[in-house]
């Protein structure tokens, strides 16, 4: 898949741009958040990166940005850094912007401290969280032995705000191993932030602690370290025990950016992960349902009796019949195609009455409807839903007869003691649907009619 650089689009929070790309039309958003240091337009400069984006962008609709003070978003100067919280509110602009409703959100080094909560305070926003060599405190503790005292600390800034490789060096080795690669890691530093601003940044998140979020993170979560890097397995270790169901992944090499080497064992470990989520999604988006199909007997001759106009009045008239019995009984209309209806109900007994009132209701209009039920486990895409319940359910309203409503076994069998009655008509294969099932004519509604009149097929 050949991806040119993408657009810099921006994002607002407030009067402060945020930049941003999208790449690949894959079927889950996800937001890359790199951290120190970032540039989403020098990042496509180098092949590694490149091939990185493209590869995620393989399987999703990949969002990257950089985070206020880096790049190409809005910068401070030392007197303004911004509250995590902010650079959180930022986040939620992007998505907004991007059109983002529940992307994955994979996460770099000092990001790390604006995905963890954000995910802890808008799960409803967020599907997963990858997290890659990062931390939740860089402060030395009895229960952090892997941070840093203040004196590290100011060493280890002075270091990197030099902004002349240093920081590369160290963090990023592989892309530091010759004099090309090293001359073109300054000149990203130099163009992810200035000294002044880097040296205010890394105090913020020196001084930044989220582990007390960490039990509140309720969203799927990968932990990924670098097996060359100790200090990298603690903090790692550290998260996987905090974050309740999170997995943690060892991965070859010393480099903190994603990219920089052995990129095809991360991305093949974070496809794997999303892909785990969205199936476990889908079935967590399964849930038991009825279904309802009707639809209107011999359309064909009516409208060849009252000519289109006249047909599209009664079908709206009919539409409106309908609507106000799903309305009464609770049903939910999914689908309404030329002169049938697809709805589904919480309970069965309101379907079934739903469709025998359904049936009486249209009479008066000059015509009649059949109407064919089915309880199952569906899957719910959207507004819509899906599954082999659905199949079921339109097939027995297939073969139903004028004025009759059939359900399948499973409505009977779970209305026991409603009061309602069935007749037995059998049992039948479905086109395209595994086993014969037994079918049930529903006596509340045109059952004499509906032995007057011929069957369909299904």
């Amino acid at each position: 898949m050949r991806v040119e650089r993408p657009e810099t689009l921006y994002a607002w929070n407030g009067e402060d741009a945020l930049a941003y790309q999208l790449v690949g039309e894959g079927p889950v958003d996800l937001v890359y958040l790199q951290g120190f240091g970032s540039n989403v337009i020098v990042n496509w400069e180098h092949p590694a990166f490149a091939r990185f984006a493209r590869e995620l962008a393989c399987f999703s609709r990949l969002i990257i940005t950089d985070r206020r003070g880096l790049g190409c978003s809005e910068r401070f100067t030392p007197r303004d850094i911004p509250p995590i919280e902010t650079l959180v509110d930022d986040l939620l602009a992007v998505l907004d912007a991007a059109g983002s409703e529940r992307p994955a959100i994979f996460a770099t080094g000092d990001c790390g401290f604006i995905a963890m909560p954000f995910a802890a305070a808008y799960p409803e926003r967020v599907s997963a969280l990858i997290l890659h060599e990062t931390t939740p405190t860089w402060r030395k503790s009895e229960d952090t032995p892997w941070g840093h005292t203040d004196e590290e600390m100011e060493e280890s800034i002075r270091d990197a705000c030099t902004l002349e490789g240093r920081w590369s060096q160290k963090f990023n080795p592989s892309l530091t191993s010759d004099a090309d690669g090293r001359a073109w890691c300054i000149r990203y530093e130099r163009l992810s932030l200035a000294q002044g601003g880097c040296r205010a940044d890394g105090w913020r998140f020196a001084r930044c602690d989220v582990r007390g979020v960490l039990a509140t993170i309720q969203v799927p979560t990968l932990v990924l370290h670098r097996s060359g890097d100790p200090i990298s397995a603690q903090e790692s270790g550290y998260l996987r025990s905090r974050i309740r169901g999170a997995r943690l992944v060892s991965l070859p090499g010393h480099d903190h950016f994603a990219w920089a080497s052995h990129s095809d064992a991360v991305v093949r470990e974070v496809e794997r992960f999303l892909a785990g989520v969205r199936a476990e999604e889908a079935d967590l988006d399964r849930v038991l349902a009825t279904v309802l199909f009707t639809d209107i007997i011999g359309s064909t001759e009516k409208v060849a009796e009252l000519g289109d106009a006249g047909w599209r009045d009664l079908v709206e008239r009919h539409h409106v019949t309908v609507r106000a019995l799903l309305a009464r009984y609770r049903g939910r209309e999914i689908d309404t195609a030329g002169d049938g209806f697809f709805a589904s109900f919480d309970g069965p007994a309101r379907a079934v009455r739903c469709a025998e009132a359904a049936v009486e209701a249209v009479r008066p209009l000059g015509i009649e409807i059949r109407a064919g039920l089915h309880t199952g486990e569906v899957e719910t895409i959207g507004d819509k839903v899906g599954g082999i319940a659905v199949n079921i359910g339109a097939r027995i309203g297939g073969m139903a007869r004028a004025s009759e409503v059939l359900v399948s076994q499973t409505v009977k069998d779970l209305v026991a003691g409603s009061g309602l009655q069935f007749e037995d008509r059998g049992e039948h294969v479905l086109g395209g649907v595994p086993e014969a099932w037994r079918v049930f004519a529903a006596r509340g509604a045109g059952t004499q009619g509906s032995r007057d009149s011929a069957p369909s097929s299904a």
